[in-house]
């Protein structure tokens, strides 16, 4: 039984939150701290972050196509594969925190080696051109990648954990917590998107750069402020999750030979995997089987162990079919805005908006429609279903995929009208003019893409989150990055092979430097074909998935 800090009283285990201790190492009441009060702090940090980052990655292929003088399909692989590496490496920043430091140090540290990145940043892009600014540029753009590989899966997890799950209210307050989360994290860029992108055009680089750099240092000051707030996971000397899962894989391919055997399971009420979970993966049951020694030894793996190992298991089928959304997902921030470019951009004699501030329309129907699916279709659909969040995390998840399609349709015809304007009007052997066909004809594209994302991408943070063992939150966010960072991969590779494939003399890739030779319209129509497979086989695993209850 624990005391109260305050008062030296004795704590009844139904008041305190399992897991969890303060600033002090105390253990915490219920609703005393964490909560909404330490997450606001937390968003605050994610906020500004997401500012940097994409005040980095928005403008991104413009100057490598500017300055460092890229050609467009160089360019946009090139930001492809930084993407990709910035959305893989949070799996070595969740192993690392999970594992040894914890989440709060990891963030700390990652926010540091963000803030040199940037700074580094900044002044490569004040150097004069040269191979060393080259140099500089690309080590400074992945350090900025490194310290986000520890950040971002460690902030969203550390914020998610400041909420009792074994409380009925608090559990609640965490289902809406994702929505506010992204709710935050687009309404930042999209404030700041528009002004970063103009300077960067049209005043400075290395100013551009440099307020990001500024904006992430009093991200970490914001961080450290909340500290006496937040609630803290007790690390044990308990065995490592990666181990304690590994060692069933490792236990069920030993025994590889060994005769099929029935196995009676434990009574529900010890763990929070459901009694039919057993019937999936049968192979990983001969893990509970050991040679003599072993069993003598009392190493042989548990039930829960073994349930747990299925449990993982079971979210890779999930992870592989949402791949081709991310490859959807990977457009905006390059051919999107090589697009807007070309096109007629004036708002006011003597004004044209960059083409990347078109992203802010992302942000802008995300910030709208979240509020509307927190407030009103969630309660609404709770009252039919019965689900704490409305729907389930996977038909949110293919929702979103489904918008997706749609959005590549819509890509697909406004880039032929486009092509055609600019044959219309004699300007296809004529790239550097302005096609007379109004950029707002992309809002539609960008407006379908942040609508999906507001079902697919925070369904997947939630599901990534709440659906992985509890020592592994960090890492259940990082294989949702995964996601997204693959997908960049993939988008990567597919522009590389259609390239080479439509590249023949006397022809002009799909992704040609003319974008009025180019035809991006038969790239989107690929990613809506892709995505449609990709929905079909979706829906059949989420069919015969079997959800961890708490």
């Amino acid at each position: 039984m624990a005391t109260s800090p305050d008062t030296q009283t004795p704590l009844l285990d139904d008041d305190i939150v399992e897991g969890a201790v303060d600033y002090y190492g105390h253990p915490v009441r219920r609703f005393s701290s964490g909560g909404w009060r330490s997450a606001l702090f937390i968003i605050w940090v994610e906020v500004a972050e997401r500012v940097a980052y994409y005040g980095i990655s928005s403008n991104l292929i413009s100057f490598l196509t500017g300055p460092l003088g890229q050609s467009t399909a160089t360019a946009a692989k090139n930001v492809n594969i930084w993407s990709g590496t910035a959305s893989l490496l949070p799996l070595l920043g969740a192993f690392v925190a999970d594992s040894f430091v914890g989440r709060y140090r990891t963030i700390v540290a990652a926010s540091l080696l963000y803030i040199l990145g940037l700074g580094l940043l900044t002044l490569s892009a004040v150097l004069p051109s040269s191979q060393l600014q080259v140099l500089l540029f690309f080590f400074s753009l992945y350090l900025v990648a490194v310290g986000q590989g520890g950040h971002k899966p460690c902030v969203q997890a550390f914020g998610a954990d400041q909420f009792d799950r074994h409380d009925p209210e608090e559990c609640k307050a965490k289902c809406s917590f994702f929505n506010w989360w992204y709710f935050g994290i687009c309404a930042g860029p999209l404030f700041t998107l528009a002004v970063l992108d103009y300077i960067q055009d049209n005043l400075s680089w290395g100013l551009g750069f440099g307020l990001p750099c500024i904006v992430m240092l009093l991200a970490l000051l914001n961080f450290l402020a909340g500290t006496r707030t937040y609630r803290y996971s007790i690390k044990g000397d308990e065995e490592s999750p990666f181990v304690r899962i590994g060692k069933v894989f490792v236990a069920a391919v030993r025994n590889w030979r060994c005769t099929p055997f029935a196995i009676a399971l434990e009574e529900e009420s010890r763990g929070t995997l459901p009694h039919q979970s057993s019937e999936q993966f049968k192979f990983l049951n001969k893990a509970l089987l050991a040679p003599d020694d072993l069993k003598k030894n009392g190493k042989l793996c548990t039930i829960e162990e073994v349930e747990e190992a299925k449990a993982v298991l079971r979210l890779f089928p999930i992870w592989a079919t949402c791949l081709p959304y991310a490859i959807v997902f990977a457009q905006f921030s390059t051919f999107f805005t090589k697009q807007g470019a070309t096109m007629d951009r004036e708002i006011v004699p003597g004004f044209d908006i960059p083409a990347a501030s078109l992203q802010s329309f992302m942000s802008l129907v995300i910030i709208i429609f979240i509020p509307i699916y927190d407030r009103i279709i969630v309660p609404m659909a709770r009252s039919f279903t019965r689900e704490l969040s409305g729907i389930t995390m996977l038909q949110r998840i293919g929702t979103g995929m489904f918008l997706s399609i749609i959005c590549m349709v819509v890509a697909a015809l406004v880039e032929m009208r486009r092509l055609q304007t600019a044959k219309d009007y004699g300007l296809v052997d004529m790239p550097s003019a302005t096609v007379p066909m109004s950029v707002w004809w992309l809002v539609p594209q960008y407006l379908l893409i942040g609508l999906a994302d507001v079902f697919t991408i925070v369904g997947l943070q939630e599901f990534f989150y709440d659906q992985v063992p509890n020592e592994l939150r960090s890492v259940g966010l990082a294989l949702y990055l995964s996601i997204i960072g693959v997908g960049s991969f993939l988008s990567s590779f597919l522009i590389s092979v259609i390239e080479e494939a439509t590249s023949w003399a006397g022809h002009s890739s799909w992704f040609s430097n003319n974008l009025n030779r180019a035809h991006l319209d038969y790239f989107y129509w690929l990613l809506a074909a892709l995505s449609v497979v990709e929905l079909a086989i979706f829906v059949y695993f989420a069919k015969s998935y079997i959800y961890n209850k708490v």
